[in-house]
């Protein structure tokens, strides 16, 4: 079973994360931000992680910190999961509709954890959340659990569209490169023999 629990405590947050990459979509999440919960829910469900997250952050400040902590931890959460990285497929891309919104996302569990963000989004809020922090939590996300990410809007008018598509999207692509193939049998999938920063 490739599965983890991490926690991570700050003096701004206090985490518990677990996370099964061989799942079934199930998602039990609070983090005190709705819409960043709608977002893990999405990722959950649709890259079919089993995802548990509770976190307590510093809201009377912003939900800043708790969105980028709970990106580190789910990103090491995908780092210990994989291990060493043998036998998974690698790379992985999906390109997520959702009504007027279409997002591409392509995955690299290279080791090389960064994030490459080409996403518009037309209001600087949705509700309560500041959609300037999705990014964030993307940037925390590929850079530890050594993924390059590369996500790209290719149409939207509406913010939330565009970020749920992102969402899926990611989820999608992470789901695919970290599947297992049976033809790569155990082998790092590698020239240089190693997928490890």
């Amino acid at each position: 079973m490739r599965e983890t629990t991490i926690e991570r405590q700050t003096r701004e947050t206090n985490i518990v994360l677990s996370l099964e990459l061989d799942g079934s979509g199930t998602t039990d999440v609070f983090t005190g931000v709705p819409f960043f919960d709608h977002m893990l829910e999405a990722f959950g469900r649709h890259g079919l992680f089993d995802l548990r997250v509770k976190a307590e952050g510093d809201l009377e400040v912003d939900a800043h910190h708790t969105v980028e902590d709970v990106g580190i931890v789910l990103g090491q959460a995908f780092d210990a999961t994989l291990g060493d990285r043998a036998g998974i497929t690698r790379f992985g891309q999906a390109l997520v509709p959702m009504d007027e919104a279409l997002v591409l996302a392509a995955a690299d569990i290279s080791g090389r954890g960064q994030l490459h963000w080409d996403v518009s989004l037309p209001i600087e809020f949705i509700g309560s959340f500041d959609t300037t922090l999705f990014k964030e939590f993307l940037i925390a996300l590929a850079t530890n659990s050594g993924c390059t990410l590369h996500v790209r809007s290719l149409a939207g008018e509406n913010a939330h569209h565009i970020i749920e598509a992102a969402s899926k999207a990611v989820a999608r692509a992470l789901a695919a490169a970290v599947a297992i193939d049976a033809r790569v049998a155990g082998r790092i999938p590698s020239t240089k023999g190693s997928l490890q920063g």
